[in-house]
Order: C-alpha cells, then sequence, then structure tokens
C-alpha cells in the first residue's frame, strides 16, 4: 500500500517482533534520508499493530487478506500486479522483488 505495509513474520529467534520492527523502520528511514537531499516528514507512525497467529489456516487467511489488499484499495486488479506482494512468489510465477520465506 502507499501508505502502509503488511508483514507476516515468524519471531525472531533473538529480541522480540518490537526490535525487528525497529530495525526495519531505522534501516528504511535512514536510506530514504541519504537518498535526498531535502528535509523529509516522518516516515513511519511511531507504533505498529501487530496480530499473532497461531494456525496454518490464520496464516493462508492473512495472505489472503495481503493479496487483495491492493485490490480493495483499486490500486491493481489481480494480486499479481502489487509488484511489492508475495502472491507472485506463491503463484510461482512473476518477479519476486523481495526475498521471500514461504509460509508453512
Amino acid at each position: 500500500m502507499p501508505e502502509h505495509v503488511h508483514l507476516l513474520i515468524s519471531g525472531p529467534t533473538s529480541g522480540t517482533p518490537s526490535t525487528v520492527l525497529r530495525t526495519l523502520k531505522q534501516l528504511v528511514s535512514q536510506k530514504i534520508r541519504t537518498s535526498s537531499a531535502t528535509r523529509l516528514p516522518r516516515f513511519w507512525e511511531p507504533r505498529f499493530y501487530d496480530f499473532n497467529v497461531w494456525s496454518r489456516k490464520k496464516k493462508v487467511e492473512k495472505l489472503a487478506y495481503m493479496h487483495l489488499n491492493p485490490i480493495k484499495r483499486g490500486l491493481v486488479e489481480n494480486p499479481k500486479d502489487w509488484p511489492w506482494s508475495s502472491y507472485a512468489f506463491y503463484q510461482g510465477k512473476g518477479e519476486i522483488l523481495i526475498p521471500i520465506d514461504s509460509v508453512e
């Protein structure tokens, strides 16, 4: 989405999901700021909203929600057309922009 992101992550081997998200936010912010000569407004909201997923059924449900979100927002007509989605990975076709570990 242009103004938010969905991530499906497993618990980190050390630290907490908060630590993982803080690190991600810091790295993205640093990269954006070093690539821009102008002062930029705050990029991230101060917090994130998590949802614990305990079953394979719920993982599949959340992935489907994430894949359909750009369609519901009117950004694309097919989930394969949203370049930042894991949809192409799970369908085994299309360009994959980021490394993905399959949800079992």
